[in-house]
């Protein structure tokens, strides 16, 4: 956990319009630090915004002690490469932060508290190695607790693995907090539940406890009239097993489901097409309600992902999708979340 005043670094070395650098994205957007740079050596004195189709107005520089001189004090690894590893050529510059008295966010699948802890200066018990992913190991087996609160919970869902769950529902959740309706954000991955300061690492969690480590979480906030769970992962998608146990042990009134504009087929496994909304729906649906066995959840509006689209495409995208299922649809980053959110209350 970081404090809330610590002055970020994003480490994004050769990678800041990489496939995998949503990690950075997602910090840049959200995160309440004040965040003085980027670390990429390749666009260094540029701003973030003048590399990528993103709203940042970030300097980029080229290396830690340029981030240090302009006053960082805590570096966040801001890429998920493929298999979660820590690649060897980052290892000089996590080495380098951590010897000049930086503090590190990890959100790797691979540990390193207790491979770097060793470079942390015992002088400064401020200075912490921050492995988001690290879970607790006692979660109890899900029951269905979920099942008896009286709250709102609303579910995540989407069409593929990254389509924007998290970001959807954060804006979501901004919108209906700004009405003044008690409300909570439950983060389930390295991006949520670094911007929020809390939540479970879902994807390393053992499966049998998923589903209770969920239920834990979701009755920790059973005092808020509307609660948002990040989703992960699809239902639709073969090597995805993390929304069963989000279905579970959330127990979820209501779902939003998140669609990339520009995809009829899975991103990585494009020999699988994306059923017609409808019957993806009715697939949620189904398996949260079981038969009967748990609450029946609703689906209440569809966050379109219009970023590889232009205005007038996007616009099109989202009238053609409510036209087909009679939800209301939008980008809930580029036209708001008000057209969601009013669905909730």
């Amino acid at each position: 956990m970081i404090g809330k005043e610590k002055k970020l670094a994003i480490y994004m070395e050769g990678n800041l319009d990489s496939i995998y650098a949503k990690m950075g994205y997602g910090v840049m957007r959200y995160s309440e630090n004040p965040i003085v740079c980027v670390i990429d050596s390749d666009y260094s004195g540029k701003k973030v915004s003048e590399v990528i189709d993103q709203p940042f107005n970030i300097l980029i520089v080229s290396s830690v002690e340029e981030a240090i001189d302009m006053g960082a004090e805590v570096m966040v690894l801001g890429l998920a490469p493929t298999g979660g590893k820590l690649p060897d050529t980052w290892v000089t510059d996590v080495e380098k932060a951590l010897t000049l008295g930086m503090s590190l966010v990890n959100g790797l699948h691979d540990l390193l508290g207790d491979r770097f802890a060793h470079l942390l200066n015992a002088d400064k018990p401020e200075q912490v190695i921050w492995d988001v992913r690290k879970p607790v190991t006692d979660y109890a087996i899900a029951r269905a607790r979920a099942s008896s609160l009286k709250n709102k919970r609303v579910l995540m869902i989407g069409t593929d693995m990254a389509v924007g769950k998290m970001t959807a529902g954060l804006e979501v959740y901004k919108w209906i907090k700004e009405q003044g309706i008690s409300t909570d954000f439950l983060a389930t991955g390295q991006i949520g539940i670094t911007v929020t300061g809390k939540g479970i690492p879902l994807d390393a969690i053992k499966v049998d406890q998923a589903c209770g480590a969920v239920e834990h979480m979701v009755l920790g906030a059973k005092d808020k009239d509307i609660v948002f769970i990040e989703g992960q992962g699809s239902l639709l998608h073969p090597g995805s097993t993390a929304t069963l146990p989000l279905l579970r042990g959330s127990c979820p009134t209501h779902l939003i489901l998140c669609h990339r504009g520009e995809m009829t087929t899975l991103r990585d496994v494009k020999e699988i097409k994306i059923p017609p909304f409808n019957e993806v729906i009715k697939l949620f649906e189904a398996v949260a309600h079981a038969c009967g066995t748990f609450p029946k959840a609703k689906t209440v509006g569809i966050a379109v992902n219009t970023s590889k689209l232009s205005e007038s495409e996007a616009l099109q995208v989202i009238e053609k999708i409510e036209k087909e299922t009679g939800l209301p649809v939008t980008d809930v980053v580029r036209f708001g979340a008000e057209k969601i959110g009013r669905t909730l209350i």
